[in-house]
């Protein structure tokens, strides 16, 4: 794989933080080209020293030779007290900022100065705290707040969800919870695993974990498309579950039903079954090495396998069970046959019903039975009779 560079930047929101004196610090979420998402916390002073350092490596793209040819936007100067006005004030021209920053030519956005920068550091993951002065208090971005309409990543969601179960973290990135945690989901991603907050702590979470506190999250799943849209097995999974699908890599398949908690429902001829989302490429897509991450992480547990469950919504969700879509995928799949089947009766139906009527065989009149020799002895005329005596 190549130098490491960034795919995006959101900003989060900032803390208060009251050690070693208060201060205020921006959180961002910065998104690498090899998938991986890290947060990291910069003061507003750092950010603006880091700017004009930038416009001093490129002086003809921040406009100090001419003007017109000026790309690197512009960043306020900071106030001489900058308060948590001012710090919420700030934080539209601060995202706006960093938007504009990453898409710039990758001379500028990939340069070892931009890269350095939002590299996680070692206060990132530890922030320095005392335990006896109060703990930083957190501030998020509003949900209403405004979004830029060409963020392809999608807007952060801010919606709070409830941990169903106790779930234990695995790796560094993830976030261990408890039963009955309030977490604020900052980003939802299709493979199942989403990027939450939990007071002063931040990691992945499984989506099956959460529910959310106003009803059952079925409403935000995508209804059965029993057509299919064509999808490739980038990476083999064998099948633990008895409705789970055994496939290899580089087998095509169609997917009918995509759940949120990164287990899809899809379709390898007749049969169907589940497998990780994580795992399936849409077809036509160009397989990139910044999936290799993915490649070797586990996919997360799926919402049928967590014991103990107790959810408010449990009876209240509408699942599918694995019969119905076996039976409504077979259905689709019959349909389909007889359509063909019909279309290709269609010429001569429609030749039958156009047919010209003076071309119609015409019915052929009744043949009267032959009258009795009594018959014609008692009506018939003298010449009639004579020709049977």
């Amino acid at each position: 794989m190549g130098d490491a560079f960034i795919r995006h930047i959101e900003l989060l929101g900032y803390e208060k933080r009251f050690f070693p004196s208060q201060h205020y610090v921006y959180m961002f979420l910065v998104k690498w080209n090899d998938l991986s998402e890290k947060v990291v916390y910069r003061r507003f002073t750092e950010i603006y020293e880091f700017h004009k350092a930038l416009k001093e490596m490129f002086p003809i793209e921040s406009g100090d030779i001419n003007i017109e040819n000026r790309i690197i936007p512009h960043l306020p100067a900071p106030k001489w007290f900058d308060g948590q006005r001012s710090t919420e004030n700030r934080q539209g021209t601060l995202a706006e900022y960093c938007y504009t920053l990453v898409n710039l030519p990758h001379k500028i956005s990939r340069c070892l100065h931009v890269v350095n920068f939002f590299k996680v550091r070692h206060d990132d993951m530890n922030p320095v705290t005392d335990s006896q002065v109060k703990k930083p208090e957190v501030f998020l971005l509003p949900k209403d707040s405004k979004k830029n309409p060409t963020d392809i990543t999608g807007p952060i969601v801010l919606q709070t969800y409830r941990a169903i179960a106790d779930y234990e973290k695995s790796s560094t990135s993830e976030m261990s919870l408890k039963a009955g945690d309030m977490v604020d989901v900052v980003e939802k991603s299709e493979n199942g695993w989403w990027f939450c907050q939990l007071k002063n702590k931040r990691g992945w979470v499984p989506a099956a974990y959460l529910e959310p506190m106003d009803g059952p999250d079925e409403s935000e799943e995508p209804e059965p498309n029993y057509a299919g849209e064509a999808y490739i097995v980038w990476k083999s999974y064998t099948a633990v579950e008895e409705d789970e699908l055994t496939l290899k890599e580089g087998d095509t398949i169609e997917v009918i039903h995509k759940l949120l908690d990164g287990w899809w429902v899809i379709r390898k001829d007749e049969t169907t079954g589940y497998y990780p989302s994580m795992y399936l490429q849409k077809a036509g897509e160009v397989n990139t090495s910044v999936k290799s991450e993915q490649r070797n992480r586990s996919a997360p547990p799926r919402r049928s396998t967590i014991r103990n469950v107790k959810s408010i919504h449990k009876q209240g969700r509408k699942q599918i069970s694995q019969e119905t879509y076996r039976r409504n995928s077979r259905k689709y799949i019959q349909n389909q046959r007889n359509k063909r089947g019909n279309s290709q009766n269609k010429a001569s139906v429609i030749i039958e019903k156009n047919e010209p009527e003076d071309n119609k065989p015409k019915a052929q009149p009744a043949v009267p039975p032959r009258p009795s020799k009594d018959l014609i002895l008692n009506r018939c005329t003298e010449s009639t009779r004579r020709k049977i005596l």
